[in-house]
């Protein structure tokens, strides 16, 4: 790093651009130090502006350096548009921030945003910029000497008219009158978009805020050239624009409801966050131009920048701000299916244990045409790819015969529970919510034990035919060595299993994304009316199809995503060496029935059957666990749940187990 009276000897007026920039970059690491004391930046940054006062010659050759830069170097964009995509849609912002990302940036640039983030590249900034005083920025301004004043007819803030005495404004107060005009543009072009308007409400569209707000913006910068800052006519301009910014905003806010009701769209959330975060810029730019202490707010300003600018390199934050509605949307769709999942009576735990018989029954039909794909011997991706088509038709038929699979559940359920820990402020609520727990693991053990008891003896009968009917079982011994092998608890198992949770969380992702765009579309209102499927249907049947697929839709869409994620991930991970493999407890139990019914009496003797055996029981609380928690979260975040009190929730669990253990697996 230079020293002070290095950095001071360097300033060439005259220098090539680059050299210019990379003068200015230098002096601020030089006051940055080592990033870890704001004070001490301040501090550098007086004792620069004491050696620039002292230095002979310099402050004249810094004063021709500062214009030199604000002649090439326009800050309007940096005011106006930094911070926001050069195009209002996600993917061409992602695009900008992985360029942002992964792209060296050069100072030989004239690009106001670009040197900024050059200048600027660490949060730290933000913090000394902060500390900046009136004292310390004057001396600043004195140093710089900027052009003392610009006509009140420049071009770049028009004439204002010919009656009355024009007040003149310094080249800052031009740059954000220009900056505030801009972002006015900007805020109308988007309100204008069809996107937005046909969702905006009746009343927002009748009061047409986005219509006058270019011209309030004129009204007010005339009151200001011609009044000065301290008229009452300024005050009243003022008042009436920022009225109509209001507006604006309130107009903008009422497309959520029609997303809330309709679907969620991640490019018009994005759009709206754009539109929102204008409206707070123009705000800025306001307080920053009328301000009693301009050079303050102006730093203020330069600060939420400097933040703006480690957040325009992040793709983590670009994502989670625009899919959190999404993710409320798929979580809410959840919880109100995960309802229908949770018993919390004798005769639903009983009905329960039906449907997941049924499942159990249907996974054992899926076991043999599983077996079947494997004897067919073919390349590992169209083995699996046959695999999926037969996982996806059986989980799609179980869902078709309202029976349960038992994995579904969790992931399903999640938000439900999510969403009855918004208000846990009184014991009674505590008390409902634990109530919820043990409906919740009751029904989770219904199912499973519905699916495993099942499936188990199902595979043995069908085993058992195979083998009096055809001379052979389900599969050969070496295919049950092998079975026994890959299920032992001895091996990676387990963690196959947990990583089977998480594919079973994205498939009830993937589901709820589906219904949300099915949603968004209309899809349903087109089967039901369009005419070209009313007159291949027919109206009642239209409709009827409609509404089967509007209930459905997230079903058939998660249970065929599950599907072929179980059959296509083992190969399509093992041409790239991960070799990732899936367990899953139903479809695991029955291939364990199988091998047992291929190897015979003698299996029981062998203790690579009971490694198994323990296994299966570990795998569908690893199934059932992963997906819950990772659904959990999801829903916690989508529903704005924090501040919750573990410690107290835990207690009252823990109470309720020592109390009453048996209502964890059956009803009262």
């Amino acid at each position: 790093m230079r020293t002070l009276s290095e950095l001071l000897d360097q300033l060439e007026p005259r220098a090539e651009l680059a050299v210019r920039h990379l003068w200015l970059s230098d002096l601020l690491d030089w006051i940055r130090g080592d990033a870890g004391n704001a004070q001490a930046a301040l501090s550098r940054v007086q004792l620069f502006l004491d050696a620039a006062h002292a230095r002979p010659g310099f402050p004249e050759r810094l004063r021709q350096w500062w214009l030199t830069l604000v002649e090439t170097v326009d800050a309007t964009p940096l005011f106006s548009d930094f911070g926001f995509a050069p195009r209002a849609a996600f993917l061409s912002e992602l695009g900008e921030r992985l360029r942002y990302k992964l792209l060296p940036g050069t100072p030989e640039t004239t690009h106001a945003t670009e040197l900024f983030m050059l200048l600027f590249p660490v949060p730290f900034d933000a913090q000394w910029l902060k500390l900046l005083d009136e004292d310390t920025l004057g001396r600043l301004g004195a140093l710089l000497d900027p052009p003392i004043a610009t006509p009140a007819g420049d071009e770049a803030v028009g004439e204002p008219p010919a009656t009355g005495a024009s007040t003149l404004l310094q080249d800052w107060q031009v740059t954000l009158l220009e900056s505030l005009t801009y972002c006015t543009s900007q805020v109308c072009a988007t309100g204008f978009s069809p996107e937005l308007r046909l969702r905006m409400s009746s009343q927002s569209l009748l009061a047409r805020p986005f219509h006058g707000l270019q011209a309030d913006l004129e009204a007010l910068r005339a009151a200001l050239l011609l009044h000065g800052p301290d008229s009452g006519a300024l005050h009243l301009a003022l008042d009436q624009f920022k009225s109509r910014l209001e507006a604006c905003r309130s107009a903008a806010s009422s497309v959520y409801v029609h997303l809330d009701e309709h679907g969620i769209s991640v490019g018009l959330v994005f759009r709206l966050r754009q539109l929102r975060e204008r409206i707070l810029r123009i705000r800025e730019l306001l307080d920053c131009l009328l301000s009693d202490k301009p050079a303050t707010s102006a730093m203020q300003l330069l600060a939420r920048l400097v933040l703006l600018a480690e957040e325009r390199r992040s793709i983590r934050a670009l994502v989670a701000s625009n899919s959190t509605l999404l993710a409320a949307k798929v979580a809410e769709r959840g919880a109100e299916t995960g309802e229908h999942y949770i018993t919390r009576d004798r005769a639903a735990y009983t009905d329960m244990l039906g449907k997941a018989a049924g499942g159990g029954a249907l996974t054992a039909v899926t076991t043999l045409l599983k077996f079947m794909v494997v004897g067919l011997a073919l390349s590992a991706f169209w083995s699996g790819f046959l695999a999926s088509i037969v996982y996806a038709a059986s989980f799609v038929l179980i869902q078709l015969l309202h029976f349960t699979l038992a994995t579904k559940q969790p992931a399903m359920t999640a938000p439900a529970m999510a969403a009855k820990l918004k208000d846990l402020r009184t014991g009674e609520a505590v008390s409902e919510f634990v109530d919820e727990v043990t409906h919740l693991v009751r029904s989770q053990v219904a199912a499973v034990l519905g699916n495993v008891l099942v499936v188990v003896p199902v595979v043995l009968l069908i085993s058992l035919a195979m083998q009096y009917g055809l001379g052979r079982p389900m599969i050969d011994a070496k295919e049950a060595g092998h079975v026994l092998h890959t299920l032992s608890l001895l091996g990676p198992t387990l963690l196959w299993a947990a990583f089977t949770g998480v594919v079973l969380f994205a498939a009830s992702i993937i589901g709820g994304w589906v219904e949300n765009w099915f949603v968004l579309y209309r899809l349903a209102s087109a089967m039901r009316y369009n005419p070209r499927i009313t007159r291949a249907l027919g109206v009642a049947r239209a409709r009827r199809w409609a509404h089967f697929m509007r209930d459905n839709i997230s079903g058939f869409t998660s249970n065929i995503a599950l599907g072929f994620m179980l059959g296509l991930i083992p190969p399509m991970t093992g041409f790239f060496g991960l070799e990732l493999e899936v367990r899953h407890v139903t479809l695991s139990s029955g291939q364990l029935a199988a091998a047992a019914a291929a190897l015979g009496w003698d299996a029981l003797r062998q203790p690579a059957l009971w490694w198994c055996v323990a296994s299966i029981p570990l795998i569908g609380a690893l199934n059932l666990g992963v997906s819950f928690y990772f659904a959990f979260r999801l829903a916690l975040r989508a529903h704005s749940v924090s501040g919750v009190d573990r410690g107290r929730i835990r207690s009252a669990i823990w109470a309720r187990w020592r109390s009453k253990p048996a209502s964890f697996f059956l009803p009262d």
